[in-house]
């Protein structure tokens, strides 16, 4: 049974801004390394084994029945490799996935669909960014076209293709469990680090348009 939601009316002047969203404790992401391997691949994790990345459903501010301002829960998606992938089913399902990973100690979260082949990135895999042995950014290749985009602008390395990136925060535990009112912590646009004693939680949004004015 689906229950339909009536949308927030427009206000002439006003723009929401998509709220910040929970999606795990810092432990339960692998630190991916350069090792030319898809981020679907696992990894040792906290004594264990896990996928090199998390992939989550997350509504636009914009969707119906999205409180402005207010928390947004994350529905994580199963990763889907091989045959499934390429799937048409799938490839509908990818619109407000964001995919989220560590790499080299460094996290990001990244739209999931490839904006040139809408093949899910979860595949791909990441790599450095440099020139002449200097490292300048770190990017991620989707393997469908071989394509890469730069993990901090989104930019492509061919066209004029351009892939969504999203803010991420790493913020303290509380002593009692995960505080979702509580403030930010370490933060960027693309990635967050940072030496943070103890356990962190991951928050992260869709990257905000510059306001003009």
């Amino acid at each position: 049974m689906t229950t339909s939601v009536a949308a927030a009316p427009f206000i002439p002047g006003s723009r929401r801004e998509d709220p910040w969203t929970f999606i795990g404790l810092a432990s339960s992401f692998p630190n991916v390394e350069l090792d030319g391997t898809s981020l679907a691949e696992k990894r040792s994790c906290d004594g264990d084994s896990a996928a090199g990345c998390k992939v989550f459903q997350i509504p636009r501010a914009t969707a119906p029945g999205v409180v402005a301002d207010d928390a947004v829960a994350a529905e994580e998606v199963a990763i889907r490799e091989g045959e499934e992938a390429w799937s048409p089913e799938y490839f509908r399902g990818l619109k407000d996935q964001v995919l989220v990973f560590r790499y080299k100690g460094k996290f990001y979260a990244v739209d999931n669909r490839c904006p040139h082949s809408s093949y899910p990135l979860s595949n791909g895999t990441p790599f450095d960014i440099e020139d002449f042995g200097v490292v300048l950014s770190s990017g991620l290749t989707c393997p469908k076209h071989g394509w890469s985009f730069d993990l901090f602008t989104g930019q492509a390395d061919r066209g004029n293709y351009r892939l969504g990136i999203w803010e991420v925060q790493l913020r303290p535990v509380a002593a009692g469990g995960s505080d979702k009112g509580r403030g930010a912590g370490t933060d960027g646009a693309g990635g967050a680090e940072g030496v943070v004693e103890g356990e962190s939680e991951v928050w992260v949004r869709r990257k905000q348009r510059d306001r003009v004015g």
